[in-house]
């Protein structure tokens, strides 16, 4: 038997950069080598970022992909790193003649091994998944092709992210040909609640292949999505041997001891993938003899992180997704409305937990029908936070707009929404502040915004939180904190703004509940439709009100041009609003309840 030191290199890539992730890469090897590891693993296209969407269709984007993992691969040798192997994902071509129906060049969603300055095997995705926020099948070809090499004589088998998802393909080869470790770099975007399916497929996986599995995953913001982390490391039994932590940067080493020495021959054999297509196995030899049992250094134990709960790793969530969307596009600062209500209190406490509340800029915008208390509430938030905060009434300049224009009714209420949209996006044009907008998941849903008002902005942190979860997330946030929290302040959301009646406050004694139902009721209904695709027949034999399912779904349904319009936000659940669920705005479709 043998032992191997693996370092999971945790990582969060920025889409495009190219040189900055390759330089990247260079870091974390040499701390890999400097704690004794013997194989480093990356994430699924590291070099390039992920996802990369319409770039990987230009041959541009794809040859300087190629060409940087060429040029890292040789300056990791001159950088005296070249002993150790290093699998990184990064965009191939698998150079089809072009044909109708795929992808302008034939990309490929492809991983390498890079050893002694040398690309010394190459693989790509052979399972390209097509739901949810994922569409590989316009981008990618699949790979036909799994390396197996010999390392201190075990044998490690590649396959890619989806790869481990899917029955067949990659997996069911290397049960069939055998190794002592299988390592999958992934790019796995979180929404909640995921990690336990993740640890049960590693573990179904690893007793599949009959071997350890190390599961390496992105972390970071990218547009919509967010990726948690959450790298596993399972023994061949399925057993947990280790677990990196959640939406945080790491390098997990871990000791695998009592590997399989291998004997087996180098060459190309093909192999039946149990999916209807053929795999090649290619085996290649780094080294064949096993290291000396615990060599004098200090073991490397597996360490399990502990989980976050549901409220903390959702919260987390949202952070890392602003300070990433923050940082990786450029701003230094960002502004958004504060209306004393639990919405814009929430996202201003998420913002300055994310960026710190020296770069968080507040308007407080009172009109003719804001109450005291929500001004109040306001001024305590700005009190309690230390963000940057500036009075603008609105009444006068709304005043202004009705003497040249007669509006009344909900254009007049509109009208307020967009005098502040048109405030907060002046002030981002002056300062060069990114907009948040403040609108939940529910508000959404139903069009419960105003175009060009509320909705303005350049995103949008709590666009895929429910209500409720919102209130939720509020009080969890007033009585925890984390270490990588930037706000150091007990207690940050005012709890008159967390008890109180919603309302939108454009007219006398406006309440939410004026236009929709019971948030509890609401939300509860909108899980039904939106996240689970039930139709109306569907909905009442769940148990929802009929006249309230006809309702909400004639909401939800006239808001579709609303929502395309609306800034991208961080999906935290199975279905968000944007690369989720895709309906079309002309639509004459409507569920009937009889």
């Amino acid at each position: 038997m043998a032992q191997l030191r693996i370092a999971l290199a945790q990582t969060n890539p920025i889409v495009g950069d190219l040189t900055g992730n390759a330089e990247r890469l260079v870091a974390w090897t040499r701390d890999a080598a400097e704690r004794g590891a013997h194989l480093v693993v990356f994430t699924e296209m590291f070099l390039t970022g992920y996802p990369v969407e319409d770039l990987v269709l230009r041959t541009s984007f794809v040859d300087a992909s190629i060409r940087t993992l060429e040029e890292v691969a040789r300056t990791l040798e001159r950088e005296g790193l070249g002993e150790l192997p290093v699998v990184v994902g990064y965009v191939d071509r698998a150079g089809l003649a072009p044909r109708v129906g795929q992808p302008r060049g034939a990309p490929l969603d492809a991983a390498a091994l890079l050893h002694k300055g040398e690309v010394v095997a190459r693989t790509a995705k052979h399972h390209l998944p097509n739901y949810g926020v994922f569409d590989e099948y316009r981008y990618f070809v699949r790979g036909d092709r799994l390396p197996i090499f010999r390392l201190h004589g075990v044998d490690v088998a590649i396959a890619v992210c989806e790869d481990l998802w899917q029955e067949g393909g990659p997996v069911a080869v290397v049960g069939q040909a055998g190794a002592g470790l299988l390592v999958v770099p992934n790019a796995s975007p979180y929404e909640k609640e995921k990690d336990d399916v993740r640890l049960e497929l590693c573990a179904r996986r690893a007793r599949e292949a009959g071997c350890a599995l190390v599961y390496v995953n992105q972390v970071g913001g990218q547009d919509e999505l967010v990726f948690d982390g959450d790298s596993i490391v399972v023994d061949g039994s399925g057993e947990l041997v280790a677990r990196a932590g959640q939406f945080t940067e790491e390098l997990l080493v871990v000791d695998l001891d009592d590997l399989p020495v291998s004997g087996a021959q180098a060459g190309t054999f093909p192999h039946d993938a149990g999916d209807g297509s053929t795999i090649t196995v290619d085996r290649l030899v780094l080294s064949g003899e096993p290291v000396e049992p615990r060599e004098p250094r200090e073991p490397a134990p597996g360490r399990v992180a502990e989980r976050l709960d549901l409220h903390a790793e959702v919260y987390s969530a949202l952070v890392l997704a602003v300070r990433d969307y923050v940082a990786k596009n450029g701003f230094q600062s960002v502004i958004l409305g504060l209306s004393g209500g639990i919405d814009s209190a929430l996202t201003a406490t998420i913002a300055s937990d994310a960026i710190g509340p020296s770069r968080v800029h507040v308007a407080l915008m009172p009109s003719r029908y804001s109450s005291d208390h929500s001004l109040a509430d306001a001024e305590e938030l700005v009190r309690r936070q230390g963000v940057n905060a500036q009075v603008v009434p609105i009444a006068e300049i709304v005043n202004a707009y009705e003497k040249e224009i007669d509006l009344s009714g909900l254009a007049s209420e509109n009208l307020q929404a967009r005098v502040r949209g048109m405030i907060l996006m002046g002030l981002s044009n002056e300062h060069g502040h990114l907009v948040l907008t403040t609108g939940n998941k529910s508000e959404l849903a139903t069009g419960y915004s105003t175009l060009y008002g509320d909705s303005a902005g350049g995103f949008a942190p709590i666009k895929d939180v429910p209500k409720t979860m919102v209130w939720e997330l509020s009080r969890w946030r007033n009585a925890h904190s984390e270490p990588q929290f930037l706000m150091s302040a007990e207690r940050p959301i005012p709890e008159n703004s967390i008890s109180k009646e919603p309302s939108a406050e454009l007219r006398p004694d406006q309440r939410d509940t004026d236009s929709l139902p019971p948030y509890e009721v609401l939300d509860r209904l909108l899980d039904d439709y939106v996240e689970k695709d039930m139709g109306s027949q569907e909905l009442i034999a769940a148990g929802h009100d009929p006249a309230l399912v006809t309702r909400v779904i004639r909401l939800v349904d006239l808001a579709e041009y609303k929502r395309r319009q609306y800034p991208p936000g961080p999906k935290i659940t199975p279905k968000n609003f944007g690369r989720d669920r895709r309906l079309p705005i002309t639509n004459r479709w409507r569920e009937t309840t009889g």
